[in-house]
């Protein structure tokens, strides 16, 4: 049976990268070829529709640009890899797909691809599409595994990276989902302080620009039929804020809040926290062994 196009290109390849340097020519050379040639094969077999294998000659090629220090393009490959293994696995997720792929003894990892691409996206300076890339794994770690320490890792280095590129909103939206994380893990003061970075942003954003708010606030309040039945807001803080310490009011007080502006799932939940707390605090109780 005679070999496709693409078999014949990776063993091709194969043979390139197992080969010794010759006289005249330098161990640098040989990977760039041999990279060249796991391309080509790659290539070939997303022709043939067989995106495993294509995956594999992909990562390979990756392997072959770090031998010979180019950065940008390994960085290129292992995206090329894992958007082949996507194809050839639409249902499951990258660290999925790796688990089922990892055959080669140096892949220890089950997120060598994605460890892989970020790492040379950032050694090349390509901060922005490396903070896209931890934005994705951040929230592969809550979708799989549930690993919120991980995933708000992930998301703040995404935000710092996405800061450095100037990419303002991309940033605090990562600084504010790494915060959220931090609080769900009740680390508390490092939650505030990505609070704090996004709040600060808002303030000094045109967007919050106070004349402007002001102006629009008459105007679009005046076309909203709704708006009198909603417009307590204040005072329903006020009330959070004398409810601290009685766990009733603060019930009340919440309730009242939740009529004017909706509670999404993740402020209830920290809202329940904080009444058990007060629960535990009337009874004499230490909330920490609830």
């Amino acid at each position: 049976m005679s070999k496709s196009p693409a078999q014949a290109l990776l063993e091709k390849a194969d043979k390139k990268a197992n080969s010794l340097s010759g006289w005249f020519s330098s161990a640098n050379s040989k990977w760039e070829e041999a990279g060249d040639l796991f391309q080509e094969a790659a290539n070939a077999f997303k022709v043939d529709k067989m995106f495993k294998e294509a995956g594999d000659a992909f990562a390979r090629e990756a392997e072959c640009r770090e031998n010979s220090k180019e950065i940008s393009e390994a960085a290129d490959a292992w995206g090329n890899a894992a958007k082949a293994y996507k194809m050839g696995f639409p249902q499951r997720t990258l660290p999925a797909v790796c688990d089922a792929l990892c055959s080669w003894p140096h892949w220890q990892s089950r997120c060598r691809l994605s460890a892989g691409m970020i790492t040379h996206l950032t050694y090349s300076g390509r901060f922005r599409q490396a903070a896209e890339r931890e934005k994705d794994v951040a929230q592969v770690h809550l979708r799989e595994n549930n690993d919120l320490r991980k995933a708000c890792e992930s998301y703040e280095r995404g935000a710092d990276w996405y800061a450095q590129e100037d990419a303002v909103v991309m940033a605090h939206a990562c600084y504010k989902d790494a915060a959220d994380l931090h609080a769900d893990l009740e680390e508390y003061p490092q939650a505030i302080v990505g609070y704090e970075k996004v709040a600060e942003y808002s303030l000094s954003s045109n967007l919050t620009d106070t004349v402007s708010a002001n102006r629009n606030f008459g105007k679009y309040s005046g076309q909203d039929p709704s708006y009198p039945a909603r417009a307590k807001p204040s005072s329903c803080r006020t009330s959070l804020k004398r409810s601290a310490g009685d766990s009733e009011a603060f019930t009340a007080a919440v309730v009242e809040f939740d009529e004017v502006i909706k509670l999404d799932n993740w402020k209830t939940g920290m809202l329940l926290k904080i009444k058990r707390t007060l629960q535990a605090a009337d009874r004499g109780v230490d909330p920490g062994i609830m």
